[in-house]
Parts: structure tokens; sequence; C-alpha cells
């Protein structure tokens, strides 16, 4: 028989990580711990599995665990990121960054990562087209910053610490590195998973199975999950590297680089001082042949003599990818879930991908534990495919779009691209054309059986004033309401009305709060003071309203009276539609 350590496969790299090139990251490991089911030998049933340690897996581990609710967390390695390889995704958008700050990994993410607001676009040496997120009204109100740059493996090693402060008060979620799932079936009842490690294989039984194992998940082909999918012929080159003199800390892209044979070219700040840069290749270049380092070398050194007058940097890593876009048609099958790359895939432009990982896990987590704490119904869980699919195949349009217009087929869109390149050298109204990559911004969510027609936006975390003048967040709220649905009610409250209140809040799941303009009289015991006038404008309403809000910030539903259509629209956002509240 052989040594169960040796048969023991080690996780391989994919993507063209092969050739890469490069000092390298160092990550962090965790040890292999024989999982009890081995010793036992019986099969055991857990509510909820979670296989993939990525950053769309660990936030909902995370969220799990902040929320008390028992997980099995399955990864096939022992670390986080791709061992030694790319530092991956690097973007991390202001609504992704306050699900991090609600999780608690926010300040660490903050004191590590790079804030910035500011990108500009180039066509050859010409600035065509400038923006500050900040002044924009989808981030202007928000505690986050727009953006953080960060390598991704740092995100998901301080996931992977919060979890172990989180078991520290209660120990729900069991972090199992080094366990692999090779087969999954299911019943009405529960899925099968099979499960090999370093000392063994068993077999583990649960409720609900969420796949975060990435775009070659084999959890796909076990449901006979059907995909819509798209491969282009871009293929790009990353350089991450140091400089002795630092470029400015903004965002700049180039569409015809001159210093690139004409091709677009990405660069970003990230962590420790390393610079993302990205290089368009052409479209049938050897993915060995452009990592090369001297290859990169030649390449960064044209680049930076033209732009910054240099030429000495260190090559911290160097790796070739080409992407790729895909839709699963259906995003729960039976008792799997898909979330992140397992369920979308999408190029990165915009940095829509992480993201959109990190906010699928937050949307199925509070409906995860309402479900597993007896708040709500089984089918609370459907909205996760209607709302997050509806999301997915919205970032796929936007990132397709992208795509179109820095590699235009010949004809129609590359006469297009150079008119709008010309035209933005001149002319404000065209620089809208100029089309490299739509930032990530919350989904809104038209479909969702949860909210009403008036909302299923996602609110910012804004501030506003405790009754004993203190600055507070909204985040601050939500934590308050403690994985419930919040009401808020602004404006003057009457009596009848504060009585509808109080007895609705007794009855059904949720929390209420008054929310008062400067110099309003508080008619309610838990009451706050818009003192700028952000919450009533992240909720999208005005005057006299009440805004009732879900747990992942999203407004559920608005109105103007405390009646009956309140008393629907908890109902309806819980799953519940049709039963009394």
């Amino acid at each position: 028989m052989p040594n169960q350590q040796t048969a023991y496969a080690q996780t391989a790299f994919s993507n063209g990580y092969e050739f890469s090139q490069g000092s390298g990251y160092t990550l962090p490991e965790y040890p292999f711990v024989a999982p009890p089911d081995l010793e036992c030998g019986e099969v055991r049933r857990y509510p909820i599995v979670i296989a993939g340690a990525g950053i769309a897996g660990l936030s909902l581990a995370c969220a799990l665990a902040q929320r008390g609710v028992r997980a099995i967390f399955l990864d096939e390695d022992n670390t986080v990121g791709v061992k030694g390889a790319s530092s991956r995704g690097i973007c991390y958008a202001q609504k992704t960054l306050e699900i991090f700050k609600r999780l608690g990994i926010y300040e660490r993410i903050a004191s590590k990562g790079v804030q910035w607001s500011v990108g500009r676009t180039f066509a050859g040496d010409d600035e065509v087209y400038a923006f500050d997120l900040r002044q924009q009204n989808t981030h202007s109100m928000g505690k986050e910053p727009p953006f953080i740059n960060i390598q991704q493996f740092y995100i998901e090693g301080f996931l992977v610490e919060r979890i172990a402060e989180l078991n520290q008060r209660k120990a729900c979620v069991d972090l199992r590195w080094n366990n692999r799932v090779t087969s999954l079936t299911q019943s009405a009842e529960f899925a099968t998973l099979c499960v090999s490690t370093p000392a063994g294989n068993y077999t583990l039984q649960a409720d609900h199975v969420i796949d975060c194992s990435g775009a070659r998940s084999p959890f796909r082909a076990w449901c006979n999950a059907a995909v819509t999918a798209k491969k282009g012929d871009d293929r790009w080159c990353i350089a991450d590297v140091r400089f002795k003199e630092q470029p400015p800390v903004e965002r700049h892209t180039w569409i015809e680089a001159p210093f690139n044979e004409n091709r677009a070219v990405w660069q970003h700040l990230m962590a420790d001082g390393v610079w993302r840069i990205d290089y368009q290749m052409a479209p049938d270049s050897d993915p060995k042949e452009v990592s090369r380092e001297e290859v990169v070398r030649a390449r960064l050194n044209a680049q930076f003599k033209r732009t910054l007058g240099q030429d000495e940097c260190e090559i911290v890593w160097v790796g070739p990818y080409a992407y790729r876009t895909e839709c699963l048609d259906e995003l729960r099958h039976g008792r799997v879930f898909f979330v992140g790359d397992s369920a979308h895939v999408v190029s990165p432009f915009g940095a829509r991908g992480g993201n959109s990982g990190v906010q699928d896990a937050d949307n199925l987590a509070w409906k995860l534990a309402a479900v597993q704490e007896g708040r709500a119904p089984a089918s609370l869980l459907d909205s996760y495919h209607s709302e997050r699919h509806e999301a997915a195949q919205q970032n796929v349009l936007v990132t397709n779009r992208t795509a179109r217009f820095l590699r235009p087929a010949d004809g129609a869109e590359r006469l297009f691209r150079k008119a709008a390149l010309g035209l933005a050298r001149q002319h404000a109204f065209a620089r809208q054309l100029v089309n490299t990559g739509r930032m990530s911004v919350p989904n809104i969510y038209s479909r969702s059986p949860l909210c009403d027609k008036t909302a299923g936006v996602a609110t910012q975390n804004v501030g506003f004033s405790w009754a004993n003048g203190q600055a507070g967040e909204l985040i601050d709220l939500l934590r308050w309401a403690d994985g419930r649905l919040l009401v808020l009610v602004f404006g003057g409250l009457p009596l009848a009305a504060a009585a509808r209140l109080e007895a609705l809040s007794t009855q059904a799941d949720l929390r209420c709060v008054q929310v008062l303009a400067p110099g309003e009289r508080a008619l309610a015991v838990e009451h706050v003071v818009d003192t700028h006038g952000h919450l009533q404008a992240t909720c999208h309403v005005f005057g006299h309203a009440w805004a009732l809000l879900r747990p992942d910030s999203y407004v559920a539903a608005t109105g103007e009276s405390v009646d009956a259509s309140l008393v629907r629209a908890v109902s309806t956002a819980m799953g519940l539609q049709g039963e009394t509240t």
C-alpha cells in the first residue's frame, strides 16, 4: 500500500502560472490536522460545508463564524493565494470594503493596502480621460475609500486570522486544510461528499454545500451545471515590480501604449511598494516566451525610461494570462450553491471578479444564517440565484464591452475606437466613450423576489450622530440589528405609528430606529440624528418615510406610512410571501 502522505497530490498550478518568473511571494502555510471524521469512522452530517479557500469562500466562512453558525471548510491546499505565484486580484471596491469592515478585517486592509481614487487614461502620449471616484455619487458619501489596492492573498490571510479569532469566542467554523473533495452526490435530504487527505479518505454529509473552488470547479460537472461561456484570443502578461522612484499613486491605463507596440497597459500600486503592470500581448503570443525575464525587463525599460526616466526595478513576479467569460445558468443546483469564480468568470477590467465574489458570499451568508437560526424558511435561499445571477450577467456584459474596446474586431469596432480616441483628445463629451474598464459598483437587484420595486439598491456606509452626539456609521446600526432586518423611520413619528412599530418589532424579526433631522424631537428610545442627510440619501427616500434594510445593507423596501405595506415588506424580505408576519 503506498504511503498516504505521498499519495496526496499537491495542488497544481493553473492559468499559465507554470511559466512564472521572479522572486515570488512568501505565503503563510497552515498545518494539516486529521479531521475527527477519520478517527471515528462515522459518516457525519453537517449543516453547511464550504469548499475552496479563495476570497469568496473565506468571506462566507468568516460571515458565518461571526453569526455563530456551524460550518465545515475544506481546501485542497495548505495556504492562501496561489503558492508562490501571483498577486491575483488587487483592487477592492468600496462596497467590498464595507463588507470587510462588518467582518472585522477592514483596518488590517487599510493599514496594509494603498488607497486611490484618481485614474488617468492615455492614448499614445496624450491623456484623454481622467476621473476621481470621490467626486462620483456612487462613492462620495461612504466612510470607506472608493478603492484599496492590496494583493489578494493578504486579504485571504486576514480572513483566516479573523475566523480563528471568532472561533476562540465560539468554535463553529472548522478550517480543514489539505482536504480535497473528490466526489459529490445529492438526495432530496442532503449531499454526500468524499474527501481525500494526507491521512486517508472520509465521507461526510451536508444540508448545504457552498462551492467556492474557482473557475475550474469540479462541482459543475458533478451537478451537471450548464454554463454560458465565451473565450477570446486576448493575451496579457503581468509584471509585479518595485521601483527606486515611485510613480504617482494613481490608476494609469494606456490604450495604445507606444512602449508596448501600441497595445494596452495597466499600472497600479499595491501593498509593499509593488506595482502591478499588465501588458497586452499579441493574440498569438507564446506564454513562455513573453514571460522570460529578459523579455519582461526590456518591456519594463521601454515603458519607464519613457514615462519616469528610470529603468532600474526589482521583478517580484511575472506571469501570463488569458481570460474568458463564463456564467452558470443556475447558481443553485439542489443543495449546492455556486459562489465567486465557480459561478461566474469575467475579464479583469473594472475589478469586477473578486469584488463580485465577496458580494456573492455576503448575499448568501445572511440568508444561510437566518435559515439555520430558524428565523426564515429554507425557501429564502432560492433568492440567492435571482439576485446574484442578475449581478453576474451585468458584470459579464460590462466587462465584455471593455474587452471589445481594448481588442476591437476589424471593421466597425476598430473604427469606433479610433473615432472615440480622436474625439476624446479634444472634446470632453467623447471621453465617456473611452472604455478601459467601468469600475466595480454594487449591482441593482431588479429581479429580486425579496425587494419591492422601489428598492433592491445598496446603501453606502454613511455617517450620522448618536443621541449623545458621538459619530456613528450605518454599519454600527447593522451590527446592532445583529443579522435582523432594520427599519429606519425618517422624521416625526405619530403615536399610533410608534405603537405599530413597537408591536411589529416584537412580533417580527427586525429592529427599528427613528432617524431625526438636526433639531427634531425624538419619540422613540432608539433614535439617531442624520446630521448631513446622508442616511436618507443613501436609502433613496425623502421627507417622512421609512426604509427597510437587510443585513447585507441592501434596501429591501421603502414607504411613507407605517402600515400594512411595511408588514408586507418585512414578510417578503424574509421569504415569507403569503404568510402572516
